[in-house]
């Protein structure tokens, strides 16, 4: 099979459409992709058109071009330095010394665990071969005890590292992997048993929403001393009569925590005011006017100029997040086709654009934790009294709008706002790291065909919820975090997975690792990570732009 029949295969399965003459390349939906699954479907599917001869014309234009493709800064104890000059213009050695501590200490950490993971089974090891042959019974039995407690593995094991698990599990050695053999001798065989029984295992699944260790996602496990002191600095600051917003924006970049989210994403957004005395009165003002809304326009989606825009919102609205039950209860997908058709008719310029559905999301599982104690992952949300789920729609409605309103530019015909970020994406990748970006133009892998959705639909289908969670949090935080920041938060997300870039050797399995990076079991610490590089590179180049253009 030619090289380009091969590309336009890939791109066949992989595109999907919304009304209209603009076709959006989703890549991989989910569940995420499968590559065993799609090689088995290039065995089994048709004979690819024939190429044609020579290099296939370059796309003038965008349509043209869809058309061809068809929780907290818990790294260090120096992070709080570099919260406190988040939202100034500051000297550019002193945010990227900061923004370097905070990443030497991950580094730090990394190594430790690697080592204490190997020098651990080795000194098993050692001992298991001077144990003497006449006690093999007791020696096995103490083996058994030692095996399990080798087998305790922390679900904290970091992407960041080399060595660590992917949620494939390609760097981990399962069982059946392991140098068991036939050893002549009994402390031979307790030898490689031990190998065996100290093998990492796989992390365990973690919940999408939230995970154990995440104290700023979940709010499970007891809070550290340091996270209770940030907890009474957000209570302090939010108690006061008229709220500090710039406080509160620099205090919020490092992560929120759970208890006090809900109102200080209301704050961050613009929603509600500064001062706690009017805050009640705007509230119930905004949420009568969303359901003003929902009486005067909702009726009208089964009218024939507007039955489009609502088919493609209801066929759409199953597929966000479908791994998690939350979003797949009857009631919760009736509030986001509410809060959805609403948003469209009201800005006809874009209307509804497949990607504006995951931006709810957000939204909606942090309001509801203003109302309950427990996970939210597999919470029935018909337990919640009436009012409360309506405060939940409107005040997910309005939040969703002020973000929109500042990307709007990514949603309207052509998606301007979109192509430009990611020509900016190329330009910046190719100052921060020649490597990885002319091993795209290699391969020829256009920008365009991966970053087109981490633009469209702000990572949310390149991390797990609760990272996107956390990222918002200082996206709130961050002055034009949504419309500006992010782009650098993608090109440190690019260049953080160079290796497995670089070990690719074709267009097709760049495309799948692109489109299936392994963030399964992300959390705060990577998040973390990431947004140190993200803000480093900000600081870079944000006010010099030509630094970035050859």
């Amino acid at each position: 099979m030619s090289g380009d029949g091969n590309k336009k295969q890939f791109w066949k399965r992989n595109t999907a459409k919304v009304p209209g003459s603009i076709q959006h390349v989703y890549g991989a939906q989910h569940p995420p992709f499968d590559p065993l699954l799609h090689a088995n479907l290039i065995k089994a599917g048709s004979k690819p058109p024939p190429a044609t001869p020579g290099k296939p014309k370059k796309a003038t234009t965008f349509q043209e071009f869809e058309s061809i493709t068809s929780d907290a800064w818990d790294v260090g104890d120096d992070d709080d330095e570099l919260l406190a000059m988040a939202a100034q213009n500051l000297n550019i050695e002193v945010v990227m010394e900061t923004a370097n501590k905070v990443i030497e200490n991950h580094s730090k950490q990394q190594e430790k665990q690697r080592q204490d993971n190997t020098t651990e089974p080795e000194q098993r090891e050692e001992e298991a071969q001077e144990e003497p042959a006449e006690e093999e019974e007791e020696e096995e039995e103490d083996e058994e005890d030692r095996g399990e407690e080798g087998d305790v593995t922390s679900p904290e094991l970091s992407f960041a590292s080399e060595t660590s698990p992917h949620s494939d599990g390609r760097l981990v050695k399962s069982h059946s992997e392991a140098p068991i053999g036939s050893p002549k001798d009994a402390a031979g065989e307790r030898a490689a048993l031990h190998r065996q029984r100290s093998l990492p295992h796989r992390p365990p699944v973690i919940p999408l929403v939230a995970r154990m260790a995440d104290q700023n996602t979940s709010g499970t496990p007891a809070m550290t001393e340091r996270e209770a002191s940030r907890l009474d600095k957000f209570r302090q600051l939010l108690a006061g009569p008229n709220t500090d917003l710039e406080e509160l924006r620099k205090l919020s970049w490092s992560g929120i925590p759970r208890q006090v989210r809900p109102i200080t994403w209301k704050l961050l957004s613009g929603y509600l005011p500064a001062n706690a005395e009017r805050r009640e009165s705007v509230l119930q003002r905004k949420r009568q006017e969303y359901f003003g809304f929902i009486q005067q326009y909702y009726d009208s989606r089964n009218d024939e100029h507007h039955q489009d825009t609502y088919r493609q919102i209801h066929i759409d609205i199953p597929r966000t997040n479908p791994l998690i039950p939350l979003f797949q209860q009857a009631s919760v997908q009736e509030i986001f086709e509410r809060i959805l058709f609403i948003w469209a008719i009201r800005h006809p310029a874009s209307g509804y654009v497949q990607g504006i559905n995951d931006l709810v999301t957000p939204f909606f599982v942090v309001y509801v934790f203003e109302y309950i104690e427990e996970e939210v992952e597999n919470f029935d949300v018909s337990s919640l009294q009436e009012e409360a789920l309506r405060n939940i729609e409107a005040d997910s409605f309005w939040c969703m709008s002020k973000l929109l309103d500042g990307i709007q530019d990514n949603y309207t015909f052509a998606q301007p706002g979109i192509q430009r970020k990611v020509k900016a994406l190329e330009e910046l990748v190719s100052r921060i790291d020649e490597s990885v970006h002319r091993h795209m133009q290699q391969y020829e892998v256009e920008y365009l065909q991966f970053a087109f959705r981490w633009m469209n639909n702000l990572l949310m289908r390149e991390l797990p919820l609760r990272c996107t969670i956390r990222l918002w949090d200082t996206y709130q935080a961050e002055p034009e975090g949504f419309s500006h920041f992010h782009l650098y938060v993608c090109a440190a997300f690019l260049v953080r997975w160079r290796k497995e870039i670089l070990e690719e050797r074709d267009f097709q399995g760049l495309m799948i690792l692109l489109q299936n990076l392994p963030t399964m079991h992300w959390g705060n610490e990577e998040v973390s990570v990431l947004l140190a590089e993200a803000y480093r590179l900000k600081f870079a180049f944000a006010d010099a732009p030509n630094h970035y253009k050859r």
